[in-house]
């Protein structure tokens, strides 16, 4: 059960190994026969009902074991994201999202997702560097002087994005879009404890990195806009 990988691996390596034996010697029998199937998908098809099978045994295994969930979950977006992007997958195939998407299985998914989110902006912001730039010393680089807290949060929700955004339905999407809502009005409220703190000295180098953390967050928020 700690090992998904292996198995995962596995097929793309033997979708990888036998697409050559498969264009070059099936293909052609097919074409001869009139059939319209392309080998290699079929191919790639079939194992991958293999490994549906094969998670929906394990997933109730390991559902409220968090680290191994999530492990798991990381596997098989990696899967996914080869399988689709070197092996010219179809997204009208059958795919491991699909089970990801199962009611059981997709409220722990997110539950997982937003408790580690929160355990990530807990120790970016406890962190020493948390209100200064990473790109300070480069002036044209750096013309927004954003905290690194505000970069790190706004590239967990990219990375978020990243992870949900090849699920099959819109419904889920959407479900995953509320998390980031919730995450990104978490941030606001803990900029506004720790800008409390500095109210006494509003020209203070905290305070002005809060302002341009909060100016960066609702520059990004606004580029994404258009991101359906």
């Amino acid at each position: 059960l700690n090992k998904p990988e292996w198995y995962l691996t596995q097929v793309l390596m033997w979708i990888g190994n036998h697409s050559k034996f498969l264009d070059d010697k099936i293909q052609p029998i097919l074409e001869k026969a009139g059939s319209s199937v392309n080998a290699g998908l079929e191919f790639s098809r079939a194992l991958v009902m293999l490994i549906l099978e094969k998670l929906a045994a394990d997933i109730p295994c390991l559902l409220y074991d968090d680290t191994l969930f999530c492990h798991l979950v990381d596997e098989v977006l990696l899967f996914e994201r080869e399988l689709y992007s070197v092996h010219g997958y179809l997204s009208s195939f059958p795919s491991c999202m699909h089970i990801l998407s199962e009611e059981s299985c997709f409220q722990r998914w997110l539950t997982v997702e937003k408790k580690f989110a929160l355990q990530k902006m807990d120790s970016m912001l406890s962190s020493e560097a948390a209100w200064i730039s990473q790109y300070k010393d480069i002036s044209d680089v750096d013309e927004m002087k954003v905290p690194d807290c505000a970069e790190t949060f706004m590239t967990l929700l990219l990375v978020i994005t990243d992870r949900y955004k090849n699920l099959p339905t819109a419904s889920r999407k959407l479900q995953f879009l509320g998390l980031q809502k919730e995450l990104v009005d978490d941030f606001r409220i803990r900029l506004t404890q720790v800008m409390k703190e500095e109210t006494r000295a509003s020209l203070g180098f905290r305070y002005c990195a809060i302002l341009n953390a909060v100016n960066y967050i609702a520059t990004v928020l606004a580029d994404w806009a258009d991101n359906v």
